[in-house]
């Protein structure tokens, strides 16, 4: 699915509030191939309404289940080493400058998948009329 992303002449950048080793880590650990931007004072997750996720979405039954189905695929969860707390989020913006699709995360296992992703895509072509939404690179 992720080279659907990139048949659509879409740009994926990652964002994240830890620089240095982690940021190094980050990339070797799960061989990011998009660029990766560090946000230290977290002025886009702010900007996104991405603040602090309450302790029921860090501990909960949904977080437990996606450890659980990540072990069953034979992955073993990496611990935390950073401010567990900060919500993450996906937002989709087209090559105008609009926003398409916004959502906060309340915590890490609150994530859209790439199918949804790509369908917000579409959706947006639809709604604007526009193909060059999900065709036009910035």
């Amino acid at each position: 699915m992720e080279q659907s992303f990139s048949d659509l002449g879409i740009q994926i950048v990652v964002c994240t509030f830890q620089a240095g080793h982690f940021a190094r880590g980050y990339v070797e650990d799960t061989g990011l191939r998009w660029p990766l931007i560090v946000d230290e004072q977290r002025q886009l997750y702010h900007a996104y309404g991405m603040r602090k996720a309450k302790l029921w979405d860090l501990l909960g039954p949904a977080v437990w289940w996606t450890y659980f189905l990540e072990l069953l695929r034979g992955q073993l969860p990496n611990w935390p080493q950073a401010d567990t707390q900060q919500q993450g989020g996906n937002v989709l913006i087209d090559p105008a400058g609009i926003v398409r699709f916004h959502h906060v995360g309340a915590g890490p296992a609150d994530r859209p998948s790439v199918k949804e992703l790509l369908h917000q895509v579409y959706e947006a072509a639809a709604r604007t009329g526009n193909p060059a939404v999900i065709t036009e690179r910035r």
